[in-house]
C-alpha cells in the first residue's frame, strides 16, 4: 500500500521542482536587469547577441524615445492637476496610441497604487525593476486568470538606472498628488478609483 502513496508524493515533488526551474530562470534574469517577461509602455526589449560566444541574448530593455517623452507628460501633466481621465483623453484626442496600439483609458494612467500596477505606479521609470510583485491563479470555476498580491518579501527588486525616465522629483510630485487625492476621496466616502 505505501508504493502507491510514495509514487504519487514523488511524482507530485517532480511536477513542484519542474514548476520551480522556470522560476528560478526568470528571477536570475531580472537580477541580472533583464526583463522576466512583459513589457512596459516606453521600453522595447533588444535582442543582441554576445560578442564572444555568438549566443544570443535575450530580455535586455532599451528605452523608445517618443514613448518616454509621453511616459513623462503624462507624469508632468498629473502632478500639475490633470486628471488621468483627461490626459487620456487628451492623449486618444491627438491620435497617441496607448500600450499595446489600443487606446488610453484613465486605469492604464491611474493602476493601482497598492498592486504597482498603471504608468503613475511603474517603478521602471525610476530606474527600479520590481518583478513577482503578483502571481496569476486560475478560478476553478470560471477557468480565467486572477492576479493575486505576493507578498513584499518574495518582490525581486533591481536598480536599472540606464532605464530611469522620470526623475525623482517628478516621481515624489506624482505620489505625493496620489495620497492627497486617496485621503480627499477617503474623507469624501467615495472609493479611491482615481479622478
Amino acid at each position: 500500500m505505501k508504493a502507491p502513496q510514495e509514487s504519487i508524493l514523488s511524482q507530485h515533488a517532480t511536477q513542484n521542482s519542474q514548476m520551480r526551474f522556470p522560476y528560478r530562470g526568470l528571477r536570475g534574469r531580472v537580477e541580472q536587469g533583464a526583463s522576466g517577461g512583459g513589457n512596459a509602455y516606453g521600453y522595447q526589449v533588444v535582442n543582441r547577441t554576445c560578442p564572444h560566444s555568438g549566443d544570443p541574448i535575450h530580455g535586455e530593455r532599451a528605452i523608445l524615445d517618443d514613448e518616454a517623452r509621453i511616459v513623462r507628460r503624462i507624469f508632468e501633466e498629473y502632478a500639475s492637476g490633470v486628471s488621468p481621465r483627461a490626459i487620456a483623453s487628451r492623449l486618444n484626442t491627438e491620435g497617441i496610441e496607448g500600450p499595446r496600439g489600443s487606446a488610453w483609458g484613465h486605469s492604464t494612467i491611474n493602476g493601482n497604487k497598492t498592486r504597482g500596477t498603471g504608468i503613475l505606479n511603474n517603478e521602471l521609470y525610476i530606474g527600479r525593476l520590481v518583478w513577482n510583485r503578483l502571481r496569476y491563479v486560475r478560478n476553478p470555476r470560471t477557468r480565467k486568470r486572477i492576479s493575486r498580491a505576493n507578498p513584499p518579501e518574495e518582490w525581486v527588486i533591481t536598480d536599472v538606472p540606464h532605464l530611469r525616465i522620470i526623475p525623482d522629483e517628478l516621481w515624489e510630485a506624482v505620489k505625493q498628488r496620489q495620497e492627497a487625492t486617496a485621503l480627499k476621496r477617503s474623507d469624501e466616502g467615495t472609493p479611491d478609483a482615481g479622478p
